[in-house]
């Protein structure tokens, strides 16, 4: 591998709403932030590059995506997930979740059910609720401390109606990374009962200890995919993502949807950020995979040591990792003020994520190692009086 030479970036004091804005979301004062999805890992230095020479050219007009920009992504989704896509599959969006809102849009009405598996992103819950869809759930399982798919309920609840299914796939919170049998069982299901697709792939780049992903697009062409380099490379504050779909007949329709909002394309910044991190990134982020699954096991034995009472499931993709501390015997509540008031930490409390996730909180690890193990040391000082 070749060495990219990645920097851990002291963040404070740059605007960051991770590490500048969290005492007053969190209440609290002096608290480690280890909450919003982004890391603390400076950017694959040709993304910083292309970024200043485009800054140096001194009109910010408005801009379209250049061929090249349409072969990196084609390219990528070949080499990294073996998935053959071109380029009128593709459309730019600023976001995953703006992409959710307008797949809802265009393919329900108000009223019709909308499929999700909780707990799940948080974002899945408003985006159906905000535009009066019907939300329907189909918890997922947990077994050996991994999560898994209820697939008798799966199905029953397809065969009562629902429109769309929005899955997240790798899952988020819970870092799971569905096997290729999973992913093919339900791209069939839902093709049985004519269900479109909605799959956020946005952690797909991210597997870890050799896991790998399969896009469900590759089972089931009646689906929207949506994926971003945001995760991947640390660049989401630029606001840039993929629709990516097979269908000419879905793309129509989205793509009008996305006129109906006003929008038009991205920012004149976004674009030579997504191609040179798809065309350079992979070194960088080979080696970001190594710091990230050192982070996990660090996560890991020291709870498993230091914690008992609580379970981690193990991530299988991406930096952010799923902490059950139900075992303690606390409510969410005196969670969460345990962890502000003593710990001064910030973490995601679970209930953000779904009634299912009451009880557990979920920690981000793409940070340096010493950050990780500050940020252990003070969950073991928030709960250090029950052990």
């Amino acid at each position: 591998m070749v060495k990219t030479n990645i920097n851990f970036i002291e963040r404070r004091g740059t605007g960051s709403l991770k590490w500048d804005h969290a005492d007053v979301l969190f209440n609290g004062e002096g608290l480690l932030p280890m909450w919003v999805a982004d890391m603390d890992l400076g950017v694959p230095h040709q993304v910083q590059e292309a970024l200043i020479n485009r800054v140096n050219h001194p009109i910010f007009g408005y801009a379209r995506p250049h061929d090249s920009l349409y072969d990196a992504v084609v390219n990528w989704m070949k080499d990294k997930h073996d998935w053959t896509i071109q380029k009128e599959q593709v459309f730019f969006s600023s976001g995953v979740v703006p992409s959710i809102a307008a797949a809802i849009l265009a393919f329900t009405e108000p009223g019709d059910k909308v499929m999700i598996q909780s707990p799940v992103y948080a974002p899945f819950y408003s985006c159906i609720n905000e535009n009066s869809r019907t939300l329907v759930d189909n918890p997922l399982l947990i077994k050996n401390n991994r999560l898994e798919i209820d697939f008798e309920d799966f199905e029953n609840k397809l065969k009562d109606g629902v429109k769309l299914f929005i899955l997240c796939s790798p899952h988020n919170p819970g870092g799971m990374v569905w096997s290729k049998a999973d992913i093919t069982r339900m791209a069939e299901l839902c093709k049985a009962y004519n269900v479109l697709i909605i799959s956020d792939e946005i952690h797909a780049d991210l597997g870890l200890y050799g896991h790998e992903h399969t896009p469900i697009a590759k089972m089931n062409p009646n689906s929207i995919t949506l994926m971003a380099p945001s995760k991947t490379f640390n660049i989401a504050g630029l606001q840039a993502s993929l629709v990516i779909t097979e269908s000419p007949e879905i793309m129509k329709k989205l793509t009008g949807q996305f006129l109906k909002q006003g929008f038009y394309g991205l920012n004149v910044l976004a674009y030579p950020a997504m191609e040179a991190a798809y065309t350079y990134g992979i070194d960088w982020l080979n080696e970001t995979i190594s710091i990230i699954e050192s982070n996990a096991e660090l996560v890991t034995s020291f709870i498993n040591d230091k914690l008992p009472a609580v379970n981690v499931i193990k991530p299988e993709a991406s930096f952010l990792v799923w902490i059950d501390l139900r075992g303690l015997g606390y409510t969410e509540g005196e969670i969460t003020k345990r962890l502000i008031q003593k710990g001064k930490l910030a973490l995601e409390p679970g209930s953000k994520f779904g009634k299912a996730g009451s009880g557990f909180v979920r920690m981000n690890i793409g940070c340096s190692p010493e950050t990780v193990k500050e940020g252990l040391n003070r969950l073991y000082n928030s709960f250090s009086d029950l052990i």
